[in-house]
């Protein structure tokens, strides 16, 4: 899982060639935090074939919000620097993410 930043944001998400999930998530996410080892293991099962990332967004609001993210937990699956699907609070559950993950490798 990379960590992204405000400062990487651009490079391994909008101009990464191929497709890139990005698990969106704040510090007092309650939900955001059940769900990290979650999105940790799909990471190390399908790593190979997408690219797994995190965007803290306590520390890069602006970012988020620029992204559409206004509500948390988010999980989005981004091509070629276009954001492709997304799953937003309730809908983000391990069972839609997983199935928005093989829809996309």
């Amino acid at each position: 899982m990379l960590e992204l930043t405000k400062e990487n944001f651009e490079e391994e998400v909008l101009k990464a060639t191929g497709k890139v999930f990005v698990d969106f998530y704040g510090d007092g996410c309650v939900p955001c935090q059940a769900l990290m080892p979650f999105v940790h293991g799909c990471a190390d099962k399908y790593g190979d074939k997408l690219k797994f990332t995190v965007l803290n967004t306590s520390k890069a609001r602006r970012l988020a919000i620029s992204q559409q993210v206004l509500g948390l937990p988010v999980m989005a699956v981004y091509e070629n620097g276009v954001k492709l699907e997304e799953l937003v609070k309730e809908d983000a559950t391990e069972a839609n993410i997983e199935t928005m993950i093989n829809r996309h490798i």
